[in-house]
């Protein structure tokens, strides 16, 4: 991918840019595998990779700049960096980004300044869905701007007819936190429609959701043929976000429970069980604190937590229950390999690398756990 953003300097935010794409895959392997060393017997699929460049289904754009001439995109050591044009965008969100450059002109959005602590719009935040549809959310300071962003949307809807969902978030701190806990929207339609495989996942404004659609969507393909033929019938999806796992993995012969603490991801993973007829429930709460309090043991778990892994209160639970099967997806190999380590008894067999996050060192791994033959009956 040629940038030239990153041949000036003014973005490294893809730092792998220069190695070809070839290596760079070869590497992540290897940085997986060395983290699971201990454990020689896991069998490797070959590594799950999409487009190099113009997958990034969602763009955080920083707006700095004047009203008549805002810039989006990062801070920089002179202002800010327009990043309009920056390749790793899908087709949907590329196209919309310069027209809501005009429309922060056109409805009079002054940009926030950190410096002197004055203006509106801290933030743009963009997602596009596979089918083009667009959610674009409006991070302002206070709700001064909210009157002029009504008064303007049907000129942004008509320049953006993919435009479903428009939302104004508050986030009055004056420090470097994306988003707040107000959310205003201002559309007919609070969610977006993202459709992966043969499930159509709802996702509201303050939902996570992963960045590259096409490589998610593998992901959950794995995940659900390495299951299929498990004999699970009850699973638990403990980091379950808007419901990517729990809601391919489940059927009619399977239970499924996803607990997440997020609750907007919950009302969002929950309406798209209600709409499909998914045989599966979500609740909002905390992963480990939901397995030591359930009284109840699932045939199989499922976790792909934030960076930092499951930590030692859910791996205790796990190496201590008679669950026999965990599926384990994580963005951080060493954080993975801390886990496995404190779970012995858990033994992974199959792994797979999907490269979420081509041009950069970071990257998603699946990995299967079987529990030991002397251990399971615990």
């Amino acid at each position: 991918m040629d940038c030239r953003h990153f041949e000036a300097s003014t973005c490294r935010s893809c730092s792998w840019l220069p190695t070809p794409y070839a290596d760079q895959v070869t590497a992540k392997q290897r940085r997986c595998a060395e983290a699971l060393a201990a454990h020689p017997g896991v069998v490797w699929a070959a590594p799950f990779t999409g487009q190099e460049s113009g997958f990034r289904n969602k763009a955080k754009m920083v707006v700095s700049g004047t009203v008549e001439a805002p810039v989006l995109g990062i801070t920089g050591p002179d202002g800010g960096v327009d990043l309009v044009d920056c390749g790793l965008h899908v087709t949907a969100v590329a196209s919309a980004l310069p027209v809501l450059a005009e429309f922060v002109t056109r409805a009079r959005l002054e940009p926030y300044d950190v410096r002197s602590r004055r203006g509106e719009l801290k933030y743009l935040l963009v997602t596009g869905a596979p089918d083009g549809a667009l959610m674009v959310r409006f991070v302002c300071r206070s709700q001064e701007p909210v009157t002029r962003l009504r008064k303007h949307l049907p000129w942004l809807t008509d320049a953006l007819p993919s435009l479903r969902v428009a939302s104004v978030n508050l986030q009055p701190e004056p420090k470097a936190v994306l988003e707040g806990d107000v959310e205003i929207v201002l559309t007919e339609h609070d969610e977006l429609t993202m459709t992966l495989n043969d499930v159509e996942l709802a996702l509201r404004p303050q939902s996570f959701f992963q960045t590259n659609t096409e490589v998610a969507a593998a992901l959950y393909r794995e995940a659900r043929s390495w299951v299929e033929d498990s004999g699970a019938s009850t699973v638990w999806d403990l980091y379950s976000g808007v419901g990517g796992f729990a809601l391919h993995l489940a059927r009619q012969d399977r239970d499924v429970v996803g607990i997440e603490v997020s609750a907007e991801a919950v009302l969002s993973a929950q309406e798209t069980a209600r709409r499909t007829g998914a045989r599966a429930r979500f609740e909002v709460g905390d992963a480990a604190s939901y397995a030591a309090r359930s009284g109840a043991v699932p045939d199989l778990v499922v976790v792909n937590p934030p960076r930092r892994g499951i930590g030692g209160d859910l791996a205790g639970w796990l190496e201590n229950s008679s669950v026999a099967l965990v599926l384990y997806s994580s963005c951080n190999p060493e954080s993975l390999s801390a886990d496995l380590a404190a779970m012995p008894s858990l033994r992974p067999v199959r792994g797979r690398l999907f490269d979420m996050f081509p041009q950069t060192a970071h990257a998603e791994v699946l990995v299967l756990l079987e529990r030991a033959p002397a251990t399971a009956a615990r």
